[in-house]
């Protein structure tokens, strides 16, 4: 087969390979996106049910995990939400603001994937999908030589933007951090983050009858508290507050549930004792939960006859004991639903093996890793779509 010769070859056509392959062609150079799934932007059109939860205005370093917490602040700086704002404006696609600074797509996420390639069809470059990659190899000359089952490629650059594991049922697979590891480069324990949470043995007979149920909590884990929904499922919980906590949990780390998020629990009793002393305890826990959930709580966890004792009969010591469930109520999970519904994949390749201003490999120069390969993973709610259009254009700028 011809060899077609470019100045740099884009491993994926995610959001972050996109990305980079419009900053690098928009400066002159002449880019090849290879992708192997049978079109581009599949998480981008899958995200926010559909409607893609593009980025977050509030995005901070601190949104991000990372063995390296200052790595991402470089690209975050130079490339904010503002400027990927600038262009889906430019391209009058309509969004809103649904909460804390996460901005959705009004109509479809389709816009945002036919925004980036019109934007790479403005800059000249090609877009291979259904492409495969059977080899890659580094030669004398300092090039990058992939073998694909559309013929053979060949650049100076070539750019790794090839995800991480989540969603295999997408066409996720572990090839960037193969190829980083043949390259030398040391690749950090991967596991699934934004992930709901299983539960087993008696901690889920406790919860099976409740799926279905919502509310909000506040989870906390390892010094991390997240404040927003949690939903029971068949085999255990989920909901953005459980997803944000995942991402800080791994087996037998201590997990616990503020069932009454903004609130002093024992002052929320006493109140409700010295205003409502007649009333039952379960009517008074219906006011701030699902009924169902307020029921199966003084079932298994306020046991004895309380639910049905009015307010006024409960002790100062009985009190406090409930207001320690309320507010520290402990959640045993078991382990996670794993990649295939995890939204991200935690670590990565090894930031300090990277130049945080340009993403490229401080081992092999031309080599470049940008987006969800890269051990930098954000919170939920648009900060990873902030990372990879950043790590993307800070690579682009960079070749």
């Amino acid at each position: 087969m011809a060899l077609a010769d470019f100045d740099a070859l884009v491993v994926g056509g995610g959001a972050a390979g996109l990305m980079c392959a419009i900053a690098a062609g928009q400066r002159g150079l002449r880019v090849c996106v290879v992708e192997h799934a049978n079109r581009v932007g599949k998480k981008i059109l899958m995200s926010g049910g559909g409607r893609c939860n593009f980025t977050n205005t509030g995005t901070t370093p601190a949104n991000y995990l990372s063995a390296n917490p200052h790595f991402c602040k470089s690209a975050l700086a130079r490339y904010t939400p503002w400027h990927f704002i600038e262009m889906v404006e430019r391209h009058r696609i309509a969004f809103h603001e649904k909460e804390l600074g996460q901005l959705f797509c009004d109509e479809s996420s389709k816009l945002i994937v036919r925004m980036l390639l019109d934007e790479c069809e403005a800059a000249g470059v090609r877009v291979e999908t259904s492409c495969s990659i059977e080899s890659v190899e580094h030669a004398d000359d300092g090039r990058f030589a992939l073998k694909t089952s559309h013929g053979r490629l060949r650049a100076p650059a070539l750019v790794v933007a090839s995800g991480g594991l989540s969603i295999p049922s997408m066409g996720a697979s572990g090839f960037g951090y193969d190829l980083a590891r043949r390259f030398g480069h040391s690749v950090l324990p991967l596991r699934a983050g934004l992930v709901p949470l299983t539960l087993s043995g008696k901690h889920q007979d406790h919860m099976a009858e409740l799926s279905g149920v919502a509310l909000p909590v506040t989870a906390r884990c390892n010094g991390q508290a997240f404040t927003h929904t949690m939903l029971v499922t068949h085999r255990g919980i989920s909901g953005p507050a459980i997803l944000q906590i995942s991402s800080y949990w791994q087996p037998g780390d201590d997990l616990r549930l503020d069932l009454l998020p903004g609130e002093d629990a024992l002052d929320w009793l006493r109140r409700h004792q010295a205003e409502r002393p007649a009333t039952e305890l379960k009517t008074v826990l219906t006011e701030a939960m699902p009924k169902r959930f307020a029921q199966r709580l003084c079932d298994i966890w306020l046991p004895g006859d309380r639910a049905h004792r009015p307010m006024r009969q409960f002790t100062p010591a009985q009190l406090q004991a409930m207001a320690r469930v309320l507010s520290d109520f402990p959640l045993v999970a078991s382990g996670t639903e794993g990649y295939r519904t995890a939204e991200v994949t935690l670590g990565g390749v090894d930031t300090g093996e990277l130049s945080s201003r340009t993403m490229e490999s401080r081992l092999i120069p031309g080599l470049y890793f940008i987006g969800e390969v890269v051990d930098v993973t954000g919170w939920l709610g648009g900060y990873n779509f902030q990372w990879a259009w950043a790590s993307g254009q800070a690579a682009g700028t960079a070749l």
